[in-house]
């Protein structure tokens, strides 16, 4: 059997104050015709720049990397493109990079045909058979705005697979879909790469991805640590002489009644216990009143009421599509309700013009949005000292909010050179810095491996305890589910539950 990606010792270096910041070092993997690989592995770990690599958009430091008989590293940058564009589909974990804002979804899907010479009646129909076979049936003249981040998502992956390329290439897929969604768009990958004779190389921190793989590799330190394939075990791999035993971090598991049952211990520090909390009964931060919310002819959230208290989690679900973005942007005033009253401190946001908005977001509300949104440039540090100084805050808690997430190891390193879970962390750290009554995180452990994911849980739920912070996340992740006091469900009447 011929194989489809061949890299051999690979290096990745990027340049960085400390004399380089190594993503690969020494990696070797094959891929062959037909098969499907899923990239397992904690955040930082080199999946995504191993997967750029593979794709001919990020150059080796050292070794090789031949990908459907062409050698990347031959190759001009003229050459890579057309290679590219006929033979691999690329499904960035940015999905929005994607998405034009002027192209409706039918027009992104059908995009790479037409670029390919396909006819505009043929493409038409590829774009809505594969839309319909993702849950976006009549959703082709809609444009990104008006999609959740889960239909986004999922027109990008349609997006990938329509010029039915050899090769798929595709970076956490499912990361912000629900458990069914995902399950739905893993099968999707699997049927199309399979039933037109390609391969796949899929990066996920998702357990699911595994239902679809023929082989499964785990990468830790630029490196491939592990491997099992089909449903056997994981076996240790040996790469040029040494075995890197995987840490606890990569071979433990938490459930989410184990992570709250550590989380209602007593804290060790009897200190902590003088730490005011609110008490359960203070009043609300926020507010929705009869919450409605329509784009053009399509109803998004109707008749939803609920309040977010200090000192409680809350946990917005619902299937992708439901609306729980649409909220957190109410929440922070960065859109405006159809109908119905949102509260923030007591003051009516309705009652506000954008100034005022502005003024109260930053002496109130933090938000983490599904991107990061931070300046790539700069490094991790200078991120978070610069939101703070721009909500007029000291920056002497910036370190201590990045140590808090696990990022002190790379503090001055440009966030353009951290993987998509350090960036993330990176953007928690920013909104834990600024001390506010109301934290607003749209999927804040989408990205995450699991260890950091239930790390970023612990530091939620100690954010809750310590400062009485209200903390609202859209969410399909069920530790965080499991840890809230409040479970917004969307798409069923809006049903609130609550539990201690």
């Amino acid at each position: 059997m011929s194989r489809a990606v061949d890299v051999r010792d690979a290096f990745r270096i990027f340049p960085s104050s400390a004399g380089g910041t190594p993503a690969l070092q020494g990696l070797t993997l094959a891929v062959e015709e037909g098969e499907i690989v899923v990239a397992l592995g904690p955040s930082g770990s080199g999946k995504t720049t191993l997967l750029r690599a593979v794709g001919g958009l990020e150059w080796l430091s050292a070794g090789s990397a031949t990908v459907l008989g062409t050698d990347l590293g031959r190759a001009s940058g003229r050459a890579l493109s057309a290679f590219r564009a006929e033979r691999v589909g690329l499904l960035d974990q940015h999905y929005a990079r994607s998405l034009s804002p002027d192209l409706t979804c039918r027009q992104t899907v059908t995009l790479q045909l037409r670029l390919l010479g396909r006819d505009a009646a043929s493409s038409r129909r590829a774009a809505d058979e594969l839309m319909d076979r993702v849950g976006l049936q009549g959703r082709g003249d809609a444009r990104p705005a008006e999609l959740s981040g889960g239909e986004q998502q999922r027109v990008a992956v349609c997006a990938s697979l329509a010029h039915r390329p050899r090769l798929l290439l595709a970076d956490e897929p499912a990361g912000e879909l629900d458990q069914e969604t995902a399950e739905e768009v893993y099968r999707l990958l699997s049927e199309l790469v399979r039933e037109r004779g390609g391969s796949a190389l899929i990066v996920s921190h998702d357990p699911g991805a595994a239902a679809v793989a023929d082989r499964q590799v785990w990468i830790r330190d630029g490196r491939i640590v592990e491997e099992a394939r089909g449903g056997g075990g994981r076996t240790l791999v040996a790469t040029r002489g040494w075995i890197r035993l995987p840490g606890a971090p990569l071979d433990s598991t938490v459930t989410p009644a184990e992570v709250a049952e550590r989380l209602a211990e007593p804290p060790d520090d009897p200190s902590r216990d003088a730490v005011p909390v609110a008490a359960p009964d203070a009043p609300a931060v926020a507010e929705l009143i009869d919450i409605g919310k329509r784009y053009g002819s399509r109803t998004v959230l109707e008749e939803v009421t609920t309040a977010f208290v200090p000192g409680r989690i809350a946990a917005i679900v619902g299937r992708s599509g439901s609306g729980k973005t649409t909220l957190l942007h109410l929440l922070a005033g960065l859109e405006r309700p159809s109908s119905g009253v949102v509260k923030v401190g007591g003051r009516e946001l309705g009652d506000l013009n954008r100034s005022q908005l502005a003024d109260l977001r930053r002496r109130r509300i933090a938000l983490v949005t599904q991107e990061p949104g931070l300046v790539p440039y700069l490094s991790a540090l200078e991120n978070v000292e610069l939101g703070l100084a721009l909500r007029g805050a000291s920056a002497d808690g910036a370190r201590e909010a990045l140590d808090a997430v696990g990022i002190e190891e790379s503090l001055r390193h440009p966030v353009m050179r951290l993987s998509a879970g350090e960036r993330q962390r990176v953007a928690i750290a920013r909104a834990l810095a600024a001390d506010v009554d109301i934290l607003l995180l749209d999927e804040p452990t989408a990205r995450l491996d699991e260890a950091n994911a239930s790390s970023t849980c612990s530091l939620l739920a100690r954010l809750t305890r310590e400062r009485g912070t209200a903390v609202v996340c859209a969410t399909h992740d069920p530790l965080l589910v499991e840890l809230a006091s409040e479970i917004v469900e969307l798409g069923v009447g809006a049903r609130t539950d609550s539990h201690p």
